[in-house]
């Protein structure tokens, strides 16, 4: 459950972050082939990715999508593109966090050890199946998936996290504190801006799906899911 890919060209970061990784018990490997990326990850079957942005023959939003066609797993880009917009694009093609360069190898560690505790420690969903049905929307919880009418979408797990909150409190007012409380432990500074591309994205999701307009802003507080559609 430890396995850890490191995909960073830059051989003297990858290897930093390798020897920390397995000196904290971790197994980490460090991708040698960037043409063919996804062929490491089948082969190693990590159940996190490091990921940088800037990487030869294509970048790391495209590998994140690839990856994520396949799994489920945390990833996390560490780059050293600032720039807010850079952030988002990462969320967008579907990571779990970012982290700037230069980093602090213990800031590193630390975010590493809070998304194995979400997505497989103390925080992850147990094994038993977990329904949640709201007016005929189904969320399976340990499938990652929504179903609604015979049609069905895959969730991210910070996807899954957010439906989950706004259906168990559906026709209710979630606050903004409350969702970036769920969705980011206290130690991870997430910007107003990192919410809303994850709204944006399961409102994309639920289109896909025919259910448009549920989501509803209200402003100075936060969301609401309101059941619009028939069941």
């Amino acid at each position: 459950m430890t396995t850890i890919l490191i995909v960073e060209d830059d051989k003297e970061i990858s290897s930093r972050l390798q020897s920390m990784l397995n000196k904290n018990g971790y197994e980490a490997y460090c991708v040698d082939d960037f043409e063919n990326i996804i062929a490491t990850f089948t082969s190693h079957n990590p159940k996190m990715v490091l990921l940088d942005v800037n990487l030869p023959f294509y970048d790391g939003y495209y590998w994140c999508r690839q990856i994520r066609l396949q799994s489920n797993c945390p990833i996390l880009f560490i780059s050293a593109r600032e720039g807010k917009m850079d952030q988002v694009m990462a969320l967008e093609n579907g990571a779990d966090d970012y982290i700037t360069k230069p980093f602090e190898l213990e800031v590193v560690l630390a975010k590493i050890r809070s998304h194995f505790r979400r997505a497989y420690g103390d925080y992850a969903l147990t094994n038993a199946e977990r329904l949640l049905n709201v007016n005929g929307l189904l969320l399976y919880l340990n499938r990652y998936e929504l179903l609604f009418q015979g049609q069905k979408i895959e969730l991210s797990k910070k996807e899954l996290v957010l439906m989950e909150v706004l259906m168990n409190e559906v026709e209710q007012v979630v606050s903004r504190h409350y969702l970036l409380e769920k969705l980011w432990d206290e130690n991870t500074f997430v910007d107003d801006n990192t919410l809303n591309v994850y709204i944006t994205r399961v409102r994309k999701k639920l289109k896909d799906i025919g259910i448009v307009g549920a989501i509803e802003v209200v402003r100075g507080v936060g969301y609401r899911l309101k059941t619009s559609w028939r069941g």
